[in-house]
């Protein structure tokens, strides 16, 4: 199957809910093998678009989490933080 240019989405929410749509259209088995592999394809690339963007954002707090010898400071949530 080659690969198409693929348009990413506007944000990561916006790329789960597009993979929660794929996965119940697939499931659901209405559709046919055609545009079950189209939807796989697409599938297969929002997840490397995820991948990429959980990547980013840990490197982006682990910067922010180095101390001032560089080393990682660890610290729990604040009661705040962790009920959301």
């Amino acid at each position: 199957m080659a690969k198409k240019n693929q348009t990413p989405p506007k944000n990561f929410e916006e790329a789960l809910a597009e993979l929660e749509q794929i996965l119940a259209d697939i499931e659901g088995g209405e559709i046919g093998l055609e545009e079950s592999l189209v939807k796989y394809e697409r599938g297969t690339f929002l997840i490397q678009h995820c991948r990429g963007v959980l990547t980013t954002a840990e490197k982006q707090i682990e910067v922010l989490s180095k101390g001032p010898e560089g080393e990682l400071q660890a610290e729990p949530l604040s009661e705040e933080a962790a009920e959301g």
